[in-house]
């Protein structure tokens, strides 16, 4: 099929695109890297009336960071994010999370704020932003507003973004401690496909290997990406033996919600989930572990 008939406007400004989104309103949509939007126009399960073209526009391409947070413009190619040396330092769990993403061609186009808005709650990304507890820089015409990670993402398909509204730049914490490991794991039927069940933690130990910060997220088992705060709490004060990892992720299914397919039952979903857990607590704490012996796992 083809995509059914729009108007086309390329936007040279954040101020020109919130404008022009101000006037169109629901019957637009702004086009970034158009990876999930234009075969979504194209199967006619979208039929925007607008489409704002915001490649152009160099406000939405920046990188940088202040010791406790980067931020990345919404309009950041996924390649030259999964490039980057020094953001991968800082929160190497984004590169970590962008191996499994799509295809190096997909990744050529596709942006960092483009998944992000789609949420698709078996993406790897709205996954990461979710569990490190990233914050949304969104912007409309005369004024601007944050929003957290756990409120940004409401439904599958929906955030919290306006119609009037441009996600401008996504903030992501740092961990300051010096021995931070990160994993990121998923299992689908081919890499680069949507994920049936996707996770992700990240654990800082001290330098007697006790857990003093842990974070932990499932995606593809429920209807947004899911922070498991309570398990990555009951870590705290461990020493992140595989028993204590295997009984804290044991009671992962109460936060989940996933349903059946063609490709995994629901009950299979929350198998993988523990899995994947446990599986992505080891290999964190092993990078934090190396840090110590200055080489990373």
């Amino acid at each position: 099929m083809k995509a059914a008939i729009f108007e086309y406007a390329r936007a040279d400004s954040i101020a020109q695109a919130c404008s022009l989104l101000a006037e169109h309103g629901a019957d637009a949509k702004l086009l970034a890297g158009g990876q999930s939007l234009v075969p979504m126009m194209a199967m006619r399960l979208a039929r925007p009336a607008w489409l704002i073209n915001v490649n152009e526009i160099a406000e939405l391409k920046g990188s940088r960071g202040d010791g406790a947070a980067w931020a990345t413009g919404a309009g950041l190619r996924q390649v030259d994010v999964e490039r980057d040396g020094e953001l991968a330092r800082a929160v190497p769990l984004i590169r970590q999370g962008l191996y499994w993403v799509g295809h190096v061609q997909t990744k050529n186009r596709g942006t960092i704020g483009g998944s992000l808005v789609h949420a698709d709650p078996s993406a790897e990304l709205p996954l990461i932003a979710r569990t490190l507890g990233a914050s949304f820089l969104l912007r409309r015409s005369g004024s601007e507003r944050t929003v957290p990670a756990d409120e940004f993402f409401q439904a599958p398909m929906m955030t919290a973004t306006e119609p009037d509204e441009c996600l401008v730049e996504v903030h992501w914490p740092v961990w300051q401690g010096e021995r931070v490991g990160s994993a990121f794991d998923e299992v689908s039927i081919r890499h680069g496909d949507f994920a049936i069940v996707a996770a992700c933690a990240q654990v800082e130990i001290d330098s007697a290997g006790r857990c003093v910060r842990a974070a932990l997220g499932i995606g593809g088992a429920a209807s947004v990406p899911v922070s498991a705060e309570a398990i990555a709490r009951s870590l705290h004060g461990t020493q992140l033996e595989d028993a204590t990892i295997d009984a804290a992720v044991e009671s992962i299914g109460q936060y989940l919600d996933p349903g059946s397919d063609v490709h995994a039952t629901a009950e299979y979903r929350v198998h993988l989930a523990r899995v994947l857990a446990a599986r992505v607590l080891r290999q964190a704490r092993t990078n934090a572990a190396s840090l110590a012996r200055g080489t990373r796992a």
